[in-house]
């Protein structure tokens, strides 16, 4: 009986998503209030959980090397751990995660890091082609807009450059498809969309042209998570 209920609740999501769409189920002003709230925590509450991502992320940006676009930078639990000859970049829709990352670079006197700013992800204030690569952890389920976010990640990269993502990939069917969007409502709240499709960033790509998948590698925790590399051509 419990299973029934779960299957009739689903359907009944999976209704309402068709009737109105996902791009603007999740507004800027909420997602920097939620993540001005996580702030302070955050290094402690998702510092572990993320890690192997993260690493993964920055183990790539490396290899290319040059300049670097760190989007949703946060706290700048990551700009230590890029090599200091790869020049960084950092914006974050939230000001607190900033002043965060801000005294981490001062702290830690990283001299790689050329620029922290608050900036909207959909709207970078950069050149066209400027950076070698762009990467955005675990960011995309958390804009109001990810495919326009997306397009203005590759406006922003050198042809031949690479965008590099860290993700949750939702579900397709099943159990977990169910529990991601039972558990959307609360999740938006607090700044994410759990139920994000592989499919979203597949139609992006061939909608948009110019852009090449070069990997889907799976991440911790239980592999829910995936590193995805974007070539631009």
């Amino acid at each position: 009986m419990r299973w029934r209920r779960w299957r009739k609740r689903f359907a009944a999501r999976q209704k309402k998503h068709r009737g109105r769409g996902m791009a603007g189920d999740i507004d800027r002003e909420g997602v920097e209030k939620a993540y001005g709230r996580w702030a302070p925590i955050y290094d402690l509450v998702f510092g572990k959980v993320f890690d192997q991502g993260r690493q993964s992320t920055i183990a790539e940006a490396d290899r290319i090397g040059g300049r670097v676009l760190d989007v949703g930078v946060g706290t700048g639990l990551s700009l230590s751990e890029y090599a200091r000859t790869t020049k960084l970049c950092g914006v974050d829709i939230s000001e607190p995660m900033l002043r965060r990352a801000l005294k981490r670079v001062r702290a830690l006197g990283l001299s790689n890091v050329e620029t922290l700013a608050v900036m909207d992800a959909k709207h970078l204030a950069f050149p066209d082609s400027f950076f070698d690569a762009v990467v955005a952890q675990y960011v995309i389920t958390a804009v109001p807009d990810p495919e326009a976010t997306l397009d203005d990640f590759i406006r922003v990269l050198k042809p031949g450059g690479e965008l590099i993502l860290v993700n949750h990939i939702g579900a397709e069917s099943g159990p977990r498809r169910i529990f991601e969007l039972a558990f959307a409502p609360l999740a938006r709240r607090l700044g994410w969309r759990p139920e994000f499709p592989w499919e979203r960033l597949t139609n992006w790509a061939a909608k948009h042209g110019g852009v090449s998948l070069a990997e889907r590698r799976p991440m911790p925790p239980m592999g829910h998570f995936s590193l995805i590399r974007f070539r631009k051509s």
